[in-house]
């Protein structure tokens, strides 16, 4: 069975779409892109259409629900291009590997210069102007991880000087179980979060968070489930994955500095979490795969943690960035301002593959689109931050934006802006689009 790494035709980076706007330089979606996610369809008159599965390409939407059934081909692909026109994501998730790689070469034929499906697909592409993004699927659990490094050694100097990293960090993948119900798309309104905070007397106080927070992470979806009680190995995890998104797993950092001890964060957590729409497959991020490393004087993972493979390839490289618009800046027509930079392989301390493995050594079912975090991805320097607790300092030294507004955490009517994007030598990059959320106030009366 070949890797989830495997490159094929369809990341040749000669090949060209018939959508002219696939083809530009630096376009999010080229042909050799191809991420799936949900949308409805806005139409003249005002009405709108019920959400449909589609297939970003340039600036537009292959509407699946209509093109699906004129793909045709290989009889083992029809209950895939039955699951994918019905909207059915979490259903093909389960498709098997190879099914996948099936569809994806079948969908990259399609939408290449030559293709003779050209003229029957033209009709069913939807201009992403046209078309209001949803969620992809409903997400079943939802885990949020702590991989990393960067972030948790700069948060622990904040509150634990003499021992940023607890002895186990190196040792085993650290998550905890999130909220899905609260895991909206981009561009979804936050609502600043009421919760208890502590005040000089010690006796906590019911208001709205002062310390609002984003933190900058990937999502990656669950493809192929497990039964209860069967561990996923190393060697079968690339497999259970899907793809992945861009999170912001936003954070009340005065709640949870009050809540945390001794389970963990709570309602500083469970009111939002943001993804981007589109879902960029695991078989799309090949080229960008690397060698899995770490320092000479860490410990070796345990065996169920290891295999060559990981080592070889466990690694995916992609460029993130933060960016910040205050309501002032988009009053005066002022783009958002970049907080930082980062990339995603020198940030975290396990893989993909590795969270898979560990999430279920103890038997945990895995489900079809449950979503994993990663944690925050801050690289080693300042200018890496993936929040605002590392940028300001734990709030000690705020920053200044172009328009000389200051910040240390996120006041109402501020709009965080995640982009992602895949490069490597010798092929196309391709984007993970971006995940932007504005927060709005509190409710009153609480």
């Amino acid at each position: 069975m070949p890797a989830a790494n495997t490159l094929d035709e369809t990341h040749d980076p000669a090949l060209r779409s018939w959508v002219d706007s696939a083809n530009l330089p630096e376009a999010d979606f080229p042909v050799q892109n191809l991420p799936f996610g949900r949308f409805i369809r806005a139409y003249p008159e005002g009405a709108a259409s019920a959400p449909a599965l589609g297939v970003a390409i340039g600036d537009h939407i292959l509407d699946l629900s209509a093109a699906a059934p004129l793909m045709g081909g290989a009889r083992l692909l029809n209950t895939a291009w039955s699951q994918l026109a019905a909207g059915d994501l979490k259903g093909y998730m389960q498709s098997a590997p190879a099914i996948r790689r099936a569809v994806r070469v079948a969908l990259s034929r399609a939408l290449r210069v030559g293709s003779e499906l050209a003229d029957n697909l033209r009709p069913h592409l939807v201009p992403m102007a046209q078309a209001a993004m949803v969620m992809p699927c409903a997400i079943g659990d939802y885990t949020d991880f702590y991989t990393g490094i960067h972030h948790a050694r700069a948060v622990g100097q904040l509150f634990r000087p003499d021992q940023p990293l607890l002895p186990n960090y190196k040792w085993v993948p650290i998550g905890y179980h999130g909220r899905s119900s609260s895991i909206v798309v981009s561009d979804t309104p936050v609502v600043r979060p009421n919760g208890q905070k502590p005040v000089s007397d010690g006796i906590p106080v019911l208001g709205p968070s002062q310390r609002l927070d984003y933190e900058l992470e990937l999502g990656a979806f669950v493809a192929q489930g497990n039964p209860q009680g069967q561990p996923v190995t190393m060697a079968q995890a690339e497999q259970h994955l899907f793809g992945v998104c861009l999170l912001n797993d936003w954070s009340a950092r005065d709640l949870q500095a009050w809540e945390y001890q001794p389970l963990g964060p709570f309602l500083a957590k469970n009111f939002a979490t943001s993804i981007s729409p589109w879902i960029v497959t695991m078989e799309a991020l090949a080229p960008f795969r690397r060698p899995f490393v770490r320092d000479p004087g860490d410990p070796s993972p345990l065996p169920y943690l290891h295999s060559q493979s990981n080592s070889d390839a466990g690694a995916i490289a992609v460029d993130l960035t933060v960016s910040l618009q205050t309501e002032a800046m988009r009053s005066d027509g002022l783009a958002p301002a970049e907080l930082s930079q980062s990339e995603y392989p020198s940030s975290a301390y396990w893989t993909l593959a590795q969270l898979v493995a560990h999430h279920t050594v103890g038997g945990c079912n895995l489900q079809s689109g449950d979503l994993f975090g990663t944690g925050t991805l801050s690289g080693p320097s300042a200018q890496q931050a993936g929040s605002l607790l590392e940028l300001s300092q734990g709030g000690r030294v705020p920053f200044t934006l172009p328009n000389g507004e200051q910040r240390s955490f996120l006041q109402d009517g501020d709009s965080v802006v995640m982009q992602g994007r895949c490069r490597a030598s010798g092929f196309v990059s391709i984007s993970l689009g971006q995940v932007r959320g504005t927060v709005q106030a509190a409710p009153a009366g609480v």
